[in-house]
């Protein structure tokens, strides 16, 4: 497996992990519209262009990616996302070394839902700190979090 940045003709396959990553989320929340299985092609895209998305590809697959955003000193993480065959083997872990690498930020923030506890235990592993809960919904709250370096 490699890491490599994303280009915009990555975002097809790019938006194909991601749907298929967040459809167990939408179960686990009861809400098939959440926003990372609504995003479009071009949205998508667009966040390949203005972000740094890295992918780990695997025999010229894309199986995973993970966004970060640069504000000041500080990179906002998203979608992290590992294909459902290729999950459990450290795909997520070396996306997020790998991002926090690239970007060289003072902190990392990210948020997940408060329901799922693998990427709440993965996020805590990798040293991330809850920082506060948000109530969004009444099925969802989230869970902030930050890394300090």
């Amino acid at each position: 497996m490699r890491i490599a940045r994303a280009v915009a003709a990555d975002a097809g396959e790019v938006l194909t992990v991601q749907r298929a990553a967040y459809v167990t989320e939408a179960q686990l929340y009861g809400d098939p519209f959440i926003a990372p299985l609504c995003e479009s092609l071009e949205q998508a895209r667009a966040a390949i262009e203005k972000a740094v998305v890295l992918t780990a590809v695997d025999g010229g697959r894309i199986v995973g990616a993970v966004r970060g955003q640069l504000n000041d000193r500080t990179c906002l993480v998203g979608r992290l996302v590992v294909a459902p065959d290729a999950q459990g083997r450290g795909i997520g872990t070396a996306l997020m070394r790998a991002l926090e690498e690239a970007v060289g930020a003072d902190a990392y923030d990210l948020f997940t839902g408060h329901l799922s506890e693998g990427n709440l235990r993965l996020y805590r592993r990798l040293g991330y700190r809850e920082t506060r809960r948000e109530r969004v919904h009444e099925h969802l709250t989230l869970v902030h979090l930050r890394k300090t370096l």
